[in-house]
């Protein structure tokens, strides 16, 4: 008992010889925080990095199967492996508030803001010129915006925070859908006005056209379709872009390849090289520190398995022949237009591979061989000496099998697949067991290019939308025809064009490159999309096992941590949940 009352004292005098505010004030001098992170521009441009960074993981990293939430579940993929409620093969499991589904989301968007909220406070605290507080802070709004605007279509309203949090909060209570959206407008709106032209910006940045394009986009959301008209024809207009329309970059010369093929080429995305197509484009770059993409780990945080998760798994399809069954596919995994490492989880849907093209199979360059692969070279010679040299999805041969037990494509093993997944005959050196035939190793599976996020033919399709909002089809069937003039596609009519045909559109256009969950949730058509397009989720024999859409699905549920750690106020739930 003596010690504990000496060492009373002892703290009651130490205490009381000091000033206590200055005792109590934190001076961290062997590490880093907020209240030394934040002292010279390099410290704020190491931060505005980071918004990058994570923007990167959340849309585009290695986080199992969290960045092809945006895809599964939708109109364009099923789930090849049934069951898997983390690849929305089970909606019911897949989408309960305890799930990761709705959490991992949330957690890194609320991240994203909580990073954007820190630059924007320390930046206007600061004593930097007008100029260079501008340049944080529109910056730093951009990516609040962004994450606003991505929280309010997969949740509806949600918390709104604005400035940086020191110390713990729970009494948060959800914004209206619309006022969060408006939030985002506000910050996007901000960032449009004042970050610099594309010209003025590096390879990956994002630039004063980037926030009118998302804009423009948040504009729909809100029925602001005057606005979101003048937002999409700011970028349209600006003399630095235009839709590519000649053969261009590091493959120009192959054949087979068209302009349409050469946009998702290696390192083919980027304004350095003469795109002028891309309008964001996030960067990856192999085997360096930061970079995203490794040739060495397969699960690393940046790699982004576009090519495994959309590309079928040939080395499993099997063909039985007399009575003998074949692996077509022996020079598996291959770095051809087999596929690369695919593994088939994301299967094209039927709608996605073959019903919007039925007015132009063969005309739309979109829609060519080398852009959508339909035909599969097979490479076991004991089938090849049978006279079976190709296996095509749209006239399978008797026999073969395209998943567990089934015959009918699509298939995990076998169906339509975009080459925007992959690289053929493209991969990095490092991933060939033998270049001479194109074997890879087994750590492939990561699509090597950077990635667009948004791209000038969306921004036409936007401006389409709110066009055939305000009543003018006319102009809203002319955009479509820029988009399509480019694919030498077949020309749109004007009787044609609905909200079904702009999605269709978008789907032809730009497929998996898109973030389709937003675009559908933005404009509450998940739902009706996937009964109409997706049969594997729309089967009423599977809805009572809860693998099947229902309307609720619209908005993802309010995760139950954040309901929980939320003691202070009551966080609503989201309607059927």
């Amino acid at each position: 008992m003596k010690k504990y009352i000496a060492l009373s004292v002892l703290l009651a005098c130490i205490f009381s010889a000091c000033n206590e505010s200055d005792f109590l004030r934190e001076n961290p001098e062997d590490f880093m925080s907020t209240s030394n992170a934040f002292q010279t521009e390099v410290d704020f441009e190491m931060a505005i990095n980071g918004l990058y960074n994570l923007t990167r993981y959340e849309f585009y990293g290695y986080n199992e199967s969290k960045p092809f939430d945006y895809i599964y579940g939708t109109d364009l993929i099923f789930d090849g492996e049934p069951g898997t409620y983390s690849r929305h093969g089970n909606m019911l499991a897949g989408y309960d508030p305890t799930s990761n589904i709705p959490r991992i989301h949330w957690n890194n968007l609320y991240k994203l803001i909580a990073e954007s909220n820190t630059v924007i406070d320390r930046a206007e605290a600061s004593s930097f010129s007008n100029e260079r507080k501008s340049s944080f802070i529109s910056r730093a709004r951009f990516f609040r915006g962004f994450a606003y605007r991505t929280l309010a279509y997969l949740y509806g309203g949600v918390p709104l925070e604005l400035h940086e949090v020191q110390i713990p909060k729970t009494d948060y209570v959800r914004s209206t859908r619309v006022e969060t959206l408006e939030q985002a407008k506000e910050d996007v709106k901000f960032a449009a006005e004042n970050l610099p032209d594309i010209v003025d910006v590096k390879d990956g940045e994002i630039s004063s056209p980037v926030a009118y394009h998302l804009l423009s986009e948040i504009y729909l959301a809100l029925d602001m379709n005057e606005e979101a008209k003048d937002a999409a024809t700011k970028v349209i207009d600006n003399p630095a872009l235009g839709l590519m329309k000649n053969r261009f970059g590091s493959r120009s010369t192959e054949i087979p390849g068209d302009v349409y093929w050469d946009l998702f080429r290696r390192n083919n995305q980027n304004r350095g090289i003469g795109n002028t197509e891309g309008i964001w484009v996030i960067q990856f770059e192999t085997d360096l520190p930061g970079g995203g993409s490794s040739t060495t780990d397969l699960k690393v945080t940046g790699n982004y398995m576009l090519e495994r998760n959309c590309v079928p798994h040939t080395g499993l399809a099997k063909l039985t022949i007399n009575g003998k069954v074949y692996m077509p596919f022996t020079n598996w995994p291959c770095g051809d237009y087999t596929g690369g490492r695919g593994i088939g989880w994301g299967v094209s849907t039927k709608y996605f591979s073959n019903t919007i093209w039925e007015d132009d199979f063969t005309g739309d360059m979109r829609n060519a061989e080398h852009n959508f692969v339909r035909k599969f070279k097979v490479s076991n010679p004991d089938v090849i000496a049978l006279g079976i040299t190709e296996i095509d999805v749209e006239n399978p041969p008797a026999g073969l099998e395209v998943g567990p037990g089934s015959t009918t494509i699509p298939g995990r093993y076998l169906y339509a697949y975009q080459t925007k997944c992959t690289t053929p005959y493209n991969h990095p050196d490092e991933l060939y067991e033998n270049k001479e035939t194109w074997k890879l190793k087994s750590i492939a599976g990561t699509t090597f290019t950077d990635q667009y996020m948004f791209r000038l033919a969306e921004t036409y399709l936007l401006r389409a939308e709110a066009y055939l909002k305000l009543g003018r089809k006319d102009l809203a069937v002319k955009d479509i025809n820029e988009v399509r003039t480019r694919a030498h596609a077949i020309m749109a009519q004007e009787e044609q064009v609905d909200m079904d045909y702009i999605l269709d559109e978008r789907m032809r256009e730009l497929g998996i490159e898109e973030k389709r969950r937003l675009t559908l949730m933005r404009t509450g058509l998940l739902y009706d999309r996937v009964m109409k397009c997706n049969p594997y989720y729309a089967n009423p024999e599977t809805n009572g096992d809860g693998v099947g859409m229902q309307k609720h699905y619209n908005l993802w549920p309010i995760p139950q941590s954040a309901i929980e750690a939320n003691i202070g106020a009551k966080l609503e739930q989201n309607p059927g949940y």
